[in-house]
């Protein structure tokens, strides 16, 4: 049974950094896209970051783009979210995701739907 599993969340004041990560386990994710999304209060879940499996690839959210940074060990079959300059905004829950397919080319998908399996979530909340 494939588990993902998130860590990392909490409160932080605006401006501060948080690191998440997302253990996967049952399955290897080495040649798969891993991503971040992340669902606030009333609203739809919406992408954050991707990387492809090599490493070499990534996307982000705009509204994340130089604040956040994707990461992985595929050694240890875990992804991370690093979080700088915390906005109030940014606050949520952070899910972890995995795409089931694996690619030649390392792909950074971004909807929702293209992923397989996700976490149970992670609260951040970012005061003013």
């Amino acid at each position: 049974q494939v588990q993902l599993v998130e860590s990392g969340g909490g409160l932080v004041q605006a401006g501060g950094s948080l690191r998440l990560s997302c253990a996967a386990s049952g399955r290897t994710f080495s040649r798969s896209a891993m991503a971040w999304f992340r669902q606030a209060p009333g609203k739809e879940r919406e992408f954050v970051a991707a990387m492809g499996w090599s490493g070499s690839t990534t996307a982000y959210a705009d509204s994340v783009k130089g604040r956040f940074t994707i990461s992985r060990d595929n050694a240890k079959n875990t992804v991370f979210l690093q979080m700088n300059s915390l906005k109030p905004e940014d606050t949520a829950v952070y899910y972890c995701a995995a795409d089931k397919a694996e690619t030649i080319v390392p792909i950074t998908p971004v909807g929702v739907a293209t992923y397989d399996y996700w976490g149970q979530g992670t609260q951040v909340t970012v005061s003013s």
